[in-house]
């Protein structure tokens, strides 16, 4: 059985609503804005750790930044 999962994420979102630049969400989770970019991108995933430094950063919960879907 192969199923599709894939964590979406609403950083761009939650970012723009807290009127934040990539350059200033990567500097609070010491991040570089690559790495902001590539994550709103959805590119990849982000490490725990980093999961709960970005959803610090936005003031938000794990479940507003981040989704995980299974694709039967």
């Amino acid at each position: 059985m192969n199923d599709a999962a894939r964590v979406v994420n609403r950083i761009r979102h939650w970012r723009q609503q807290g009127n934040l630049t990539q350059e200033q969400l990567a500097r609070l989770c010491s991040v570089t804005r690559q790495t902001i970019i590539a994550l709103e991108a959805g590119r990849y995933s982000p490490s725990l750790e980093l999961a709960f430094k970005l959803a610090h950063a936005l003031g938000r919960t794990l479940d507003d930044v981040f989704q995980y879907s299974v694709n039967k």
